[in-house]
Protein backbone atom coordinates (compact mmCIF):
# COMPACT_ATOMS: atom_id res chain seq x y z
CA UNK A 1 0.00 0.00 0.00
CA UNK A 2 1.66 3.58 -0.64
CA UNK A 3 1.35 5.98 1.84
CA UNK A 4 3.18 8.55 -0.01
CA UNK A 5 2.20 12.10 0.78
CA UNK A 6 5.42 13.60 -1.18
CA UNK A 7 6.85 11.80 -4.23
CA UNK A 8 9.47 13.77 -6.60
CA UNK A 9 11.30 12.14 -9.42
CA UNK A 10 14.03 13.24 -11.58
CA UNK A 11 13.69 16.75 -10.65
CA UNK A 12 15.85 19.01 -12.51
CA UNK A 13 16.19 23.16 -11.95
CA UNK A 14 18.04 25.07 -13.91
CA UNK A 15 19.52 29.14 -13.23
CA UNK A 16 20.04 29.75 -16.66
CA UNK A 17 22.49 27.51 -18.16
CA UNK A 18 23.77 26.33 -15.09
CA UNK A 19 21.87 22.93 -13.60
CA UNK A 20 21.50 23.33 -10.26
CA UNK A 21 20.00 19.99 -9.30
CA UNK A 22 20.36 16.75 -11.13
CA UNK A 23 17.42 14.59 -11.21
CA UNK A 24 16.66 14.32 -7.40
CA UNK A 25 14.31 11.84 -6.36
CA UNK A 26 12.90 11.71 -3.05
CA UNK A 27 9.53 10.30 -0.94
CA UNK A 28 8.24 11.90 1.83
CA UNK A 29 5.71 8.89 3.58
CA UNK A 30 2.33 9.91 5.72
CA UNK A 31 3.80 11.03 9.34
CA UNK A 32 6.94 10.42 8.37
CA UNK A 33 10.47 13.27 9.21
CA UNK A 34 12.55 12.99 6.29
CA UNK A 35 15.86 15.76 6.28
CA UNK A 36 18.00 16.52 2.97
CA UNK A 37 21.45 17.30 4.63
CA UNK A 38 24.84 18.87 2.74
CA UNK A 39 26.75 21.53 2.16
CA UNK A 40 26.05 25.59 1.80
CA UNK A 41 25.43 25.54 -1.87
CA UNK A 42 24.31 21.95 -2.24
CA UNK A 43 21.13 22.54 -3.67
CA UNK A 44 18.97 21.61 -0.57
CA UNK A 45 16.69 25.10 -0.68
CA UNK A 46 16.37 25.19 -4.58
CA UNK A 47 15.16 21.69 -4.23
CA UNK A 48 12.03 23.09 -1.75
CA UNK A 49 11.53 26.42 -3.86
CA UNK A 50 10.77 23.74 -6.76
CA UNK A 51 8.95 21.63 -4.83
CA UNK A 52 6.80 24.45 -3.53
CA UNK A 53 6.53 25.77 -7.29
CA UNK A 54 8.61 28.81 -6.85
CA UNK A 55 11.11 28.06 -9.11
CA UNK A 56 10.61 26.87 -12.43
CA UNK A 57 11.81 22.89 -13.07
CA UNK A 58 11.71 19.93 -14.89
CA UNK A 59 10.86 16.44 -13.68
CA UNK A 60 7.68 15.09 -11.62
CA UNK A 61 6.02 16.79 -8.16
CA UNK A 62 3.59 14.16 -7.31
CA UNK A 63 1.75 15.47 -3.93
CA UNK A 64 -1.39 13.56 -2.29
CA UNK A 65 -1.42 11.26 -5.25
CA UNK A 66 -1.59 14.36 -8.43
CA UNK A 67 0.85 15.46 -10.59
CA UNK A 68 1.47 19.16 -9.46
CA UNK A 69 2.49 20.14 -13.08
CA UNK A 70 1.68 23.60 -13.89
CA UNK A 71 -0.18 24.22 -10.37
CA UNK A 72 0.53 27.55 -8.81
CA UNK A 73 1.64 28.43 -5.53
CA UNK A 74 -1.65 29.30 -4.35
CA UNK A 75 -3.05 25.97 -5.48
CA UNK A 76 -0.56 23.88 -3.51
CA UNK A 77 -0.85 25.37 -0.47
CA UNK A 78 -4.60 25.00 -0.77
CA UNK A 79 -3.58 21.45 -1.52
CA UNK A 80 -1.60 21.10 1.80
CA UNK A 81 1.77 22.12 1.46
CA UNK A 82 3.10 24.93 3.51
CA UNK A 83 6.98 26.08 3.31
CA UNK A 84 8.45 27.91 6.31
CA UNK A 85 11.27 29.45 4.03
CA UNK A 86 14.67 30.27 6.03
CA UNK A 87 13.83 34.38 6.12
CA UNK A 88 10.67 33.54 7.91
CA UNK A 89 9.16 36.01 6.34
CA UNK A 90 7.05 37.46 8.77
CA UNK A 91 5.19 41.09 9.27
CA UNK A 92 7.03 42.45 11.66
CA UNK A 93 4.56 45.65 12.44
CA UNK A 94 1.80 43.03 12.84
CA UNK A 95 1.41 40.85 16.50
CA UNK A 96 2.17 37.79 16.86
CA UNK A 97 -1.68 36.29 16.66
CA UNK A 98 -2.22 38.30 13.54
CA UNK A 99 0.62 36.80 12.13
CA UNK A 100 -0.72 33.67 13.14
CA UNK A 101 -4.37 34.16 11.76
CA UNK A 102 -2.61 34.95 8.45
CA UNK A 103 -1.54 31.36 8.21
CA UNK A 104 -5.18 30.06 8.36
CA UNK A 105 -6.39 32.52 5.98
CA UNK A 106 -7.18 30.15 3.37
CA UNK A 107 -9.14 28.61 5.02
CA UNK A 108 -11.18 31.55 6.25
CA UNK A 109 -11.56 32.51 2.52
CA UNK A 110 -13.11 29.26 2.24
CA UNK A 111 -15.52 29.74 4.80
CA UNK A 112 -13.88 26.91 7.19
CA UNK A 113 -15.99 26.71 10.62
CA UNK A 114 -12.96 26.72 13.22
CA UNK A 115 -10.82 28.04 10.51
CA UNK A 116 -8.61 29.50 14.09
CA UNK A 117 -8.72 25.98 15.93
CA UNK A 118 -4.94 25.34 15.99
CA UNK A 119 -4.34 28.57 17.94
CA UNK A 120 -4.60 26.69 21.15
CA UNK A 121 -2.38 23.44 19.58
CA UNK A 122 0.39 26.62 18.41
CA UNK A 123 0.22 28.13 21.87
CA UNK A 124 0.79 24.65 23.39
CA UNK A 125 3.83 24.11 21.36
CA UNK A 126 4.87 27.21 21.74
CA UNK A 127 4.01 28.79 25.35
CA UNK A 128 6.56 31.98 24.18
CA UNK A 129 4.50 32.92 21.86
CA UNK A 130 1.17 32.55 23.95
CA UNK A 131 3.10 35.21 26.34
CA UNK A 132 4.07 37.55 23.27
CA UNK A 133 0.61 37.08 21.94
CA UNK A 134 0.01 41.12 21.59
CA UNK A 135 3.75 41.64 20.41
CA UNK A 136 4.73 43.29 17.33
CA UNK A 137 6.94 40.42 15.31
CA UNK A 138 10.14 42.32 15.01
CA UNK A 139 10.21 42.60 18.52
CA UNK A 140 10.51 39.08 18.74
CA UNK A 141 14.16 37.31 19.16
CA UNK A 142 15.56 34.89 16.59
CA UNK A 143 14.26 31.55 18.11
CA UNK A 144 10.94 33.19 18.45
CA UNK A 145 10.60 34.35 14.83
CA UNK A 146 11.53 31.01 13.76
CA UNK A 147 8.63 29.63 16.31
CA UNK A 148 6.11 32.13 15.07
CA UNK A 149 7.47 31.38 11.20
CA UNK A 150 6.41 27.85 12.11
CA UNK A 151 3.25 28.03 13.80
CA UNK A 152 1.96 30.08 11.04
CA UNK A 153 2.53 27.56 8.86
CA UNK A 154 0.58 24.93 11.17
CA UNK A 155 -2.56 27.04 11.39
CA UNK A 156 -3.47 26.10 7.67
CA UNK A 157 -3.62 21.99 8.89
CA UNK A 158 -0.73 21.53 6.19
CA UNK A 159 -0.33 17.61 5.08
CA UNK A 160 3.00 18.72 4.33
CA UNK A 161 5.33 20.55 5.69
CA UNK A 162 8.49 22.03 4.12
CA UNK A 163 11.49 23.65 7.05
CA UNK A 164 14.12 25.42 5.12
CA UNK A 165 17.78 25.42 7.59
CA UNK A 166 15.30 26.02 10.76
CA UNK A 167 18.60 26.34 12.95
CA UNK A 168 19.84 29.13 10.41
CA UNK A 169 21.84 32.08 12.89
CA UNK A 170 19.89 30.76 15.88
CA UNK A 171 22.42 30.16 19.14
CA UNK A 172 23.17 26.36 20.23
CA UNK A 173 20.30 26.00 23.06
CA UNK A 174 17.44 27.69 21.25
CA UNK A 175 18.19 25.43 18.16
CA UNK A 176 17.91 22.62 20.29
CA UNK A 177 13.98 23.49 21.28
CA UNK A 178 13.61 23.90 17.48
CA UNK A 179 14.57 20.72 16.73
CA UNK A 180 12.38 18.99 19.80
CA UNK A 181 9.60 20.97 18.44
CA UNK A 182 10.14 19.14 14.97
CA UNK A 183 10.46 16.37 16.70
CA UNK A 184 6.98 16.49 18.67
CA UNK A 185 5.63 17.30 15.09
CA UNK A 186 5.31 13.44 15.09
CA UNK A 187 2.09 13.74 17.43
CA UNK A 188 0.27 15.99 14.56
CA UNK A 189 0.36 13.52 11.97
CA UNK A 190 1.64 16.06 9.47
CA UNK A 191 4.57 15.12 7.49
CA UNK A 192 7.47 17.29 7.71
CA UNK A 193 10.50 17.69 4.87
CA UNK A 194 13.83 19.18 6.89
CA UNK A 195 16.26 21.01 5.09
CA UNK A 196 19.29 21.71 7.47
CA UNK A 197 22.75 21.77 7.45
CA UNK A 198 23.34 20.69 11.15
CA UNK A 199 23.42 16.96 10.14
CA UNK A 200 23.60 15.33 13.75
CA UNK A 201 20.52 17.21 14.78
CA UNK A 202 18.74 16.76 11.47
CA UNK A 203 19.15 12.88 11.39
CA UNK A 204 18.20 12.51 15.41
CA UNK A 205 15.07 13.57 14.36
CA UNK A 206 13.90 12.48 11.32
CA UNK A 207 13.08 8.96 10.04
CA UNK A 208 14.47 8.70 6.78
CA UNK A 209 17.23 10.93 5.16
CA UNK A 210 19.09 12.27 2.07
CA UNK A 211 22.64 13.50 1.18
CA UNK A 212 23.08 16.08 -1.62
CA UNK A 213 26.43 17.50 -2.84
CA UNK A 214 26.35 19.57 -5.82
CA UNK A 215 23.10 19.27 -6.98
CA UNK A 216 23.22 15.19 -6.90
CA UNK A 217 21.78 12.73 -3.99
CA UNK A 218 24.45 10.67 -3.09
CA UNK A 219 23.30 8.75 -0.03
CA UNK A 220 20.08 8.00 1.23
CA UNK A 221 18.64 5.79 4.01
CA UNK A 222 17.22 5.52 7.59
CA UNK A 223 18.62 8.47 9.58
CA UNK A 224 19.68 6.24 12.00
CA UNK A 225 22.01 4.16 9.18
CA UNK A 226 23.23 7.28 7.98
CA UNK A 227 24.41 8.73 11.12
CA UNK A 228 26.50 5.42 10.91
CA UNK A 229 27.36 6.07 7.73
CA UNK A 230 31.55 6.67 7.69
CA UNK A 231 31.15 8.84 4.65
CA UNK A 232 28.29 10.98 6.66
CA UNK A 233 30.29 10.53 9.81
CA UNK A 234 33.51 11.98 8.22
CA UNK A 235 31.97 14.71 6.09
CA UNK A 236 29.02 15.95 8.05
CA UNK A 237 29.09 15.39 11.66
CA UNK A 238 32.41 16.71 12.06
CA UNK A 239 33.78 13.39 14.00
CA UNK A 240 36.94 14.10 11.86
CA UNK A 241 37.23 17.48 12.80
CA UNK A 242 36.80 17.95 16.49
CA UNK A 243 39.70 20.38 16.35
CA UNK A 244 38.41 22.51 14.15
CA UNK A 245 36.59 25.88 15.24
CA UNK A 246 34.32 26.03 12.27
CA UNK A 247 32.62 22.70 12.70
CA UNK A 248 28.89 23.78 13.60
CA UNK A 249 28.25 22.56 17.36
CA UNK A 250 26.78 19.55 18.19
CA UNK A 251 22.37 19.56 19.36
CA UNK A 252 21.81 16.99 20.48
CA UNK A 253 17.55 16.29 20.85
CA UNK A 254 17.52 13.37 22.99
CA UNK A 255 15.22 14.31 25.96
Amino acid sequence: MNNSILEVSDLRVCYGKVEALHGASIRVQAGQIVTVIGPNGAGKSTMLNAIMGCLPSRGEVNFLGHDLAGVEIERRVGRGMSLVPETRELFGRMSVADNLLLGCYRRYRARESGYDDQMDYVFQLFPRLKERHRQEARTLSGGERQMLAVGRALMGKPELLMLDEPSLGLAPRIAKDIFHIIDRLRETGVATLLIEQNARAALQVADYGYVLETGDLVLEGPAADLAKDPKVIETYLGLAKKHDKQAAPEISVAA
